[in-house]
């Protein structure tokens, strides 16, 4: 399969694998997982799904895999098989989904001994229409009437029967974060009533949006979603509903020098987009330093400024009120 960005990663065999899943939030990071191996970005995916016969919007994409419910099956089917995977793997995920969804136990490594069939004995009939009515359900478009494929909307491809799950660890300390990742609003700690959103170079050198301070009423989009990329690091992605999904990227020369810029070409690889997220002291429960990992500055104001539309930049890290932020989670859209 041809694509952007530098191909799969490796053959099927060394796909992350859904068989020792036991949660919803487990099953949604090892997702998370098979979109990091697959490589492709949120776009790149739509596309693939598109040449798949499926119709999977990139917001749709990033705001599932951000929820800690289960992934209804004609997403889990559309995803697996947009990030490159045969439909033997496919199969192979939906039969995960469906154990987790039924509550029942993984399947250990000979398969058969914990109620699940084992390789090369069918499932029950149950099971297989299921999948094949999700199959067609895929290829034609729910509601489709005259032939054209439907759109996959978010909370049509979320399980809302399946409760909650909490993160089973904390990606980032003092924060929590669910392990797939947590939608949020990131507020200047000495102006909460301020959000870090859209806004422009008010020097008028950088034409394009940066990230700047904006009072909260006005910030509704784009909305804030942190995915953890390692322990205590994260990519801050902004959603909105007409340019879909841009991470905030630090802009290290030209006229937008030290700006923040939401760029379309997402990549848990650029280090440009991988921002430090540092408690300020163990009674600052939500007080935070965040540090763009290329450079190991620190956020901040331009000039330390106040006013609404001041713009954040990087600089040296010194300490003062205008680099301390809280992080406020809210729910998913």
């Amino acid at each position: 399969m041809s694509q952007e960005g530098g191909g799969l990663a490796g053959p099927s065999a060394t796909a992350p694998q859904p068989a020792q899943a036991g949660s919803p939030a487990e099953f949604t990071e090892a997702l998370r997982a098979l979109r990091t191996w697959s490589k492709l970005t949120y776009r790149q995916i739509e596309r693939e799904a598109t040449a798949h016969g499926d119709t999977l919007p990139a917001s749709t994409i990033a705001t599932t895999l951000g929820r800690a419910t289960l992934p209804r099956e004609r997403f889990v089917g559309a995803f697996t098989r947009a990030c490159g995977l045969g439909e033997e793997d496919v199969r192979a995920w939906l039969e995960a989904r469906h154990r987790i969804a039924t509550h029942e136990p993984a399947r250990d490594e000979d398969g058969g001994e914990d109620g699940t069939p084992a390789s090369g004995e069918s499932l029950p009939a149950r099971v297989r229409r299921g999948r094949r009515v999700v199959g067609l359900l895929v290829a034609l478009g729910v509601g489709a009437g005259a032939g054209v494929v439907g759109t996959l909307g978010a909370d049509e491809l979320s399980d809302a029967s399946s409760p909650p799950a909490g993160a089973s660890t904390m990606p980032v300390t003092g924060l929590r974060m669910l392990a797939v990742g947590s939608w949020a609003r990131i507020h200047p700690a000495r102006a909460p009533e301020l959000c870090v959103t859209e806004g422009s170079d008010r020097t008028g050198r950088y034409e394009t949006a940066v990230a700047a301070q904006r009072p909260c009423a006005k910030a509704e989009l784009p909305r804030v979603f942190l995915e953890p990329l390692g322990q205590d690091i994260v990519q801050i992605q902004w959603h909105h509903p007409e340019f879909s999904i841009g991470c905030l990227t630090v802009l290290l020369d030209g006229p937008g020098e030290n700006l923040l810029e939401p760029r379309e070409d997402c990549a848990d690889t650029d280090r440009a987009q991988q921002f430090r997220v540092d408690p300020l002291g163990p009674s600052a429960a939500t007080h935070f330093r965040l540090r763009p990992v290329v450079t190991d500055q620190c956020l901040g104001l331009r000039d330390q400024g106040a006013e609404d539309g001041t713009e954040v930049v990087q600089g040296r890290c010194s300490g003062a009120a205008d680099q301390d932020f809280l992080i406020e989670l809210t729910p998913p859209p």
